[in-house]
């Protein structure tokens, strides 16, 4: 077992509150690490230490900032593997989607590496007589993300590269739940040359979330999790003046028409349900089956998910691992007989599986004839539990979404191009596919929701992850002429 720190100004820091917290692997349930948690005093060192490496760091030259990046983009590929399996030790997921998590990750670094061309600014010569009007971006300063333990390392990496390659330097809060990960690709940051107090790591729980939403010398804060502490998040941070984007909750629906490829979409609906064993903010949690496709897509899931092999991620043939904890696994078993009891059809009951260890292990579900007065629906599960509504018309489907509280994702299947061009406009959400059930927008786009999925005015990672990471500076500029006129101060009548 394992003593898990703090890295602040490039080196290991103790904690200082005398408080620590279990780390798990969720395989087996053995606690494999000893996690310090962060005092109010610890927090404010690392806000010391990234204040004062962003009085030098502002103004490194952005040809500079890039060849940095680059590096950290080829340490963190070279090291892959070694992140994925920091990944599958602590939350679990099998090593494919971990190897997965890092790929989409590196994305980001990629897109933060060509970020000069995002940082120039505008020019308009001759505005007036003799007067040209200029804007570029500027850094905020101090600023920091508090992330999810579903994705400890691609979350992180939709923040970091770009934060800091605008120019801030960044803190992060990881989950306290597997931190081991986002504690390795910071550490290879240092190794990529980074100078000292750049990126910092505090571990903690409330008491540092807290802290970094009051401090003074914070200027903006980044943050996924669920709705609630998003919203909390949010009001707290923008209550202390931060600029503050908090991603939220989500329940994606996929709406499945009845011309659709049904082994397409029953392929992917079981990926997209069950894959990290649904502890995805863009799972899909409710199949809206519009009129007589139901019983035939729902054949069609039952039999794929009979295939499923679950087991620990570090087992070759794994397609799904266990929940993060033993808590969490009980709770999602909770909603399944929840469902079962207000009425809907069970077709396959994941409290029915039995594994050989004392992992949080829990089988796939699926719920039929599920409407949306059951808790199995109103409710964000965060579990490998899938339900079917069943509609008659597309516009039924369309309503449900619009409905919803949430609007992280929304997916249409079909066969029908007109259907599906106006399902791009008519799905209230942020992000849709068509004919894909997991539509996170690459690195170079941007990942948001809308309603409770999404607090604030920015999207995060790609071009409004810069314009969330920098403010605009316009300079207005006269210069005499070669006669030596003096400088007057209003535009001149003739302009």
């Amino acid at each position: 077992m394992h003593e898990i720190q703090h890295l602040i100004d490039g080196t290991s820091v103790a904690a200082t509150s005398g408080r620590t917290s279990p780390v798990f692997n969720p395989a087996t349930g053995e606690q494999t690490g000893e996690l310090a948690l962060a005092s109010v005093d610890d927090v404010d060192a690392a806000v010391t230490s990234a204040k004062a490496a962003f009085a030098e760091w502002q103004s490194v030259s952005v040809a500079r900032r890039a060849k940095l990046m680059f590096a950290y983009r080829n340490l963190v590929v070279d090291n892959a593997d070694e992140i994925a399996a920091r990944l599958t030790a602590e939350h679990g997921k099998v090593l494919s989607d971990a190897g997965g998590e890092v790929a989409r990750a590196i994305e980001n670094i990629e897109f933060a590496c060509g970020l000069a061309d995002q940082l120039k600014g505008s020019h308009s010569e001759q505005a007036s007589t003799g007067v040209d009007v200029y804007s570029v971006r500027r850094p905020l300063g101090v600023v920091a993300g508090i992330t999810p333990f579903n994705f400890p390392a691609m979350v992180p990496l939709w923040m970091i590269p770009n934060a800091v390659a605008c120019g801030n330097t960044f803190i992060l809060k990881p989950s306290e739940k597997d931190p081991s990960a986002p504690l390795f690709i910071a550490e290879l940051f240092q190794e990529a040359g980074f100078p000292p107090g750049v990126l910092n790591v505090v571990q903690g729980d409330k008491v540092a979330v807290d802290r970094l939403l009051e401090h003074p010398d914070v200027k903006a804060v980044s943050f996924v999790g669920s709705t609630p502490i998003a919203h909390y998040v949010y009001e707290t941070g923008t209550h202390h003046g931060k600029r503050v984007q908090a991603l939220g909750g989500a329940k994606n629906h996929m709406v499945v028409l009845p011309d659709a490829d049904v082994d397409l979409a029953a392929d992917s609906a079981v990926s997209a349900a069950y894959g990290s064993a649904g502890e995805r903010c863009m799972a899909i949690s409710v199949a809206v089956a519009v009129g007589d496709v139901a019983d035939p897509l729902v054949d069609a899931i039952k039999v794929r998910m009979e295939k499923l092999a679950i087991g620990p991620g570090t087992d070759a043939g794994s397609e799904m691992g266990p929940l993060i904890t033993e808590a969490h696994r009980d709770k999602v078993a909770g909603y399944v007989a929840a469902g079962a009891d207000a009425g809907a059809t069970v077709v396959v009951d994941g409290r029915d599986a039995s594994f050989d260890n004392d992992g949080y292990f829990l089988g796939v579900t699926l719920l039929d004839h599920v409407t949306p007065d059951m808790t199995v629906y109103t409710d964000e599960i965060f579990g490998p539990v899938l339900c079917v509504v069943r509609v008659d018309t597309y516009q039924e489907g369309v309503d449900l979404i619009a409905d919803n509280p949430w609007g992280n994702g929304a997916a249409i299947f079909t066969r029908d191009g007109g259907a599906a061009r106006q399902f791009q406009e008519d799905a209230d959400a942020g992000m849709v596919g068509i004919n894909v059930p997991i539509p996170v927008p690459v690195g170079y786009h941007s990942f948001g929701g809308w309603k409770d999925s999404a607090f604030g005015d920015t999207t995060i990672y790609g071009p409004e992850g810069i314009h969330f990471y920098t403010r605009p500076k316009v300079v207005t500029s006269r210069w005499p002429d070669p006669a030596g006129s003096a400088v007057n101060l209003g535009f001149p009548t003739n302009q």
